[in-house]
């Protein structure tokens, strides 16, 4: 990836076959993830990350051999279609499932949520799974894959860690080994807070990336607190995350970020 503050495109692949709002042959859903991840290439990222978004209500952390049956073939797909870095997050904390088909794919990195410190999700309790998560890497041979992690992350309660601040949980997944470090704001488009990563920064050397709401509009406003930047709604139609990517969002948010390199 640009080591100059690197930004992440997203693909939410459609429903996935066995999920509520599957309408969709395997066949299709790889079509449409494959035009998206072109734009998105297309358009200037520096890397591209795939997710079942669609795949609502989510499971906690055990997903079919469907799942990754479909996710597995969509990678395998887009690996051959683009040569940008590639990553994967398997929703809902499905860390294991995202790094063997990451693994299988020949992808660059996950992004894992629920990696350290409990805490209670859309799905119900979730447990953290750093030292499941690594054993697993290293049994399988994929240490070269990346683990990004979330700490505090969005759509989640996390009141029985409330006497936890943010930089202490980034310096346990630093002390867990993460490759990386996610901040996002409260909900899927909504921004980070500032005060949360600067205290992360200040504890932390890692990686550290923003993991929602950034746009064209504000990530000026961003840029000097973050490593990279991973963008989902601001690059579809109509900035509504459910679309397909629009090329034009794509090129105009690339051209900020050129003058911000530039500027900086």
């Amino acid at each position: 990836m640009n080591s100059d503050k690197s930004i992440i495109g997203m693909v939410h692949v459609a429903a996935l076959p066995g999920t509520p709002k599957n309408s969709k042959t395997i066949q299709e859903i790889i079509e449409a993830a494959t035009n998206d991840a072109r734009k998105l290439e297309q358009g200037g990222v520096d890397a591209i990350m795939i997710e079942n978004m669609h795949d609502r209500p989510y499971l906690n952390r055990e997903v079919g051999p469907e799942i990754v049956a479909a996710m597995t073939a969509i990678a395998t797909k887009l690996r051959q279609e683009v040569s940008l870095p590639l990553g994967i997050q398997i929703l809902a904390g499905a860390n294991k499932q995202a790094l063997a088909v990451a693994h299988a794919a020949g992808f660059d990195f996950i992004r894992a949520e629920g990696f350290v410190f409990g805490h209670l999700a859309d799905e119900g309790m979730m447990n953290s799974d750093a030292a499941e998560l690594l054993r697993y890497r290293k049994q399988i041979g994929a240490d070269n894959i990346k683990l990004w992690t979330d700490i505090k992350k969005k759509h989640s309660s996390h009141s029985i860690s409330s006497d936890v601040s943010i930089g202490e949980m980034a310096k346990a997944a630093e002390f867990f080994l993460t490759d990386g470090i996610i901040v996002t704001g409260n909900a899927t488009g909504e921004e980070a807070s500032l005060d949360d990563l600067e205290a992360v920064r200040e504890v932390t050397n890692l990686p550290l990336m923003i993991g929602s709401g950034i746009d064209e509009e504000n990530i000026a406003g961003f840029w000097p607190f973050a490593d990279g930047f991973i963008v989902g709604s601001s690059f579809k139609i109509a900035g509504n995350w459910e679309n397909e990517v629009e090329t034009e969002r794509v090129k105009s948010f690339i051209e900020r970020v050129k003058h911000l390199r530039t500027d900086n």
